[in-house]
């Protein structure tokens, strides 16, 4: 089961929990693993990881979240490192990274090697894409269910997300980072008639 809290807040419950970019969660202390895709604070939010981590909770992002993860009491066999076109697993989690970055617009740089995480759980493969431009080099990723961002100024745009979901074609697009900063709920309505109509979209985010 999928849900998401806001933003890029995103929860994954099948044998383990599983979340991404957490914010404005519930203090349930019940994370097995937490994975960050960049350190800006709508997507690494300490107070919020703090919420539900517990003595056994496994992080995994990019290079910059080491020191803040010690710092939140994260033991260093539990913190993983990782930058784009990486894979790794745990126990019947499989992830590859993949590059999350804009192409013109200052934010997200290239250079800080942040990521998008494609992770595959009893055969079906979620893409959450991170704060990113549509890019050419994601195009052929192969996905059941795509999180992508549409709220555009920080990230791609409702037009542009609509463009890259009928292009990876998903089983089910789940629009996000949109509502809390920027983007609205007319963005959403503009995404979903603009999707291809063999595409589910789930619009998981209460405004």
């Amino acid at each position: 089961m999928l849900t998401v809290n806001c933003q890029s807040s995103i929860k994954i419950i099948e044998e383990k929990i599983i979340y991404f970019d957490p914010l404005k969660v519930e203090e349930l202390h019940d994370a097995d693993y937490i994975f960050i895709t960049h350190t800006h604070w709508d997507h690494f939010s300490k107070e919020d990881i703090l919420k539900i981590r517990k003595e056994t909770t496994k992080i995994i992002g990019p290079n910059d979240i080491q020191e803040e993860s010690l710092n939140m009491g994260f033991q260093k066999q539990n913190i993983y490192l990782v930058a784009p076109y990486q894979e790794l697993s745990f126990e019947n989690i499989k992830i590859k990274t993949v590059p999350a970055y804009n192409k013109e617009k200052p934010f997200h740089p290239k250079e800080n090697f942040w990521v998008g995480y494609v992770v595959t759980i009893n055969n079906t493969t979620y893409y959450i894409q991170g704060d990113t431009d549509a890019l050419e080099e994601n195009e052929k990723i192969n996905c059941d269910i795509l999180c992508i961002p549409i709220g555009g100024t920080y990230t791609m745009d409702k037009k542009e997300a609509a463009e890259f979901t009928n292009k990876l074609n998903p089983k089910t697009v789940i629009p996000i980072h949109y509502g809390l900063v920027v983007g609205t709920k007319e963005d959403v309505d503009w995404f979903k008639a603009n999707v291809n109509k063999e595409i589910e979209v789930k619009e998981l985010i209460t405004l």
